[in-house]
């Protein structure tokens, strides 16, 4: 095993480490699994040119930029869809801007080619064995099971598609409600690690705000259904006890994604919302939003925001075809507006 070197770059995508965890590194003959701990060294700029550190500061990375990277999966058709390889190779695609390295499936054909990362070595602890985020969760509720009785309020966060307006539909209502009194808490359930979100609803007004990554998951691309209720259902025990409360949830891409599917079909997190807003870029993909919530989970949107809610020829559009339910402004917030939907 060699030492890592002074001045390395530790990502958000290993938010559940201690700096004093990253400091041996070892090349091993190891199949990567998500959540193993890299060091490596940028050998090609490419999409990515920063990089996320654990306190949400952005770091710009130049060819040669040392770093600890974690291996995970993305899925983002903005982006890139990524896995984690079945062997250690000596290169991987960087996916995403906290650090989370795989190898490139496909990608967005409007996206340059990815950041390529060499890989020096595994993070070993001192005795030798790799270091995986997923062995140091940050949120352990104190009982798993739950107790008869009401819980904080659910306000579900749902879009149509990756980048619809979802963390400021969500970030609207934590300042709404916080703005009006209320204690909230805010959570993603689903994505890719990247810190910016979930600041930004702490920004908001959300007292205690997390997301996967606080259970050392890079992603929850793939995840079983087991995990991603398992992960709800923690966030949920931990945070959502008290019935004065609000707790806000997000779930990544679209309602037609495999971890929102998953999600929304389980009748636990269906039971538990108290208000679900879905997010939309225009008005068709609204009016299709509306349908498969509808058709396939049972369920009716109380409010429509995102991106198309900025445009009002959007929601001319709309009009008549949305069986009346409200929109609100995430962008040029209305308190009155946005509290009465979510009240």
């Amino acid at each position: 095993m060699k030492k890592i070197p002074p001045g390395h770059l530790v990502p958000s995508a290993a938010l559940t480490l201690k700096k004093s965890q990253l400091k041996f590194y070892n090349f091993l003959d190891k199949a990567p699994e998500p959540g193993d701990v890299v060091y490596g060294r940028v050998t090609r700029l490419g999409h990515h040119s920063t990089l996320e550190n654990r306190s949400g500061r952005v770091h710009i990375l130049n060819d040669g930029s040392k770093a600890i990277f974690v291996f995970g999966n993305r899925y983002a058709p903005d982006h890139y869809e990524g896995v984690v390889p079945t062997e250690l190779t000596a290169e991987v695609d960087m996916l995403a801007r906290s650090g989370v390295v795989g190898t490139v499936r496909q990608k967005n054909s409007l996206l340059k080619d990815p950041t390529r990362i060499r890989i020096l070595g595994y993070v070993c602890n001192d005795k030798g064995k790799v270091i995986n985020t997923r062995d140091f969760p940050l949120i352990r509720p104190k009982t798993t099971e739950r107790k008869p009785g009401k819980r904080a309020k659910m306000v579900l966060v749902v879009g149509t598609s990756m980048n619809s307006g979802k963390s400021m539909a969500a970030a609207a209502a934590c300042w709404a409600l916080s703005t009006i009194g209320y204690d909230v808490r805010a959570s993603k359930i689903t994505g890719t690690a990247s810190l910016k979100d979930i600041l930004h609803m702490n920004d908001c007004g959300a007292s205690v705000y997390n997301d996967f990554t606080y259970f050392g998951h890079p992603s929850t691309y793939l995840l079983s259904a087991e995990e991603l209720l398992r992960i709800f259902d923690h966030i949920d025990l931990k945070y959502g006890n008290n019935p004065r409360n609000y707790w806000i949830v997000e779930l990544a891409d679209g309602v037609l994604q495999r971890e929102t599917t998953i999600l929304l079909a389980s009748p636990e997190v269906r039971s538990r919302i108290h208000r679900l807003i879905l997010c939309a870029g225009d008005a068709l993909g609204c009016i299709g939003g509306i349908k498969i919530l509808r058709e396939r989970f049972g369920l009716v949107p109380d409010a429509i925001s995102g991106i198309l809610s900025s445009a009002p020829l959007a929601l001319q559009e709309l009009s008549g075809l949305s069986g009346g339910i409200p929109a609100f402004n995430s962008m040029e917030r209305d308190l009155k507006q946005i509290s009465e939907v979510l009240i």
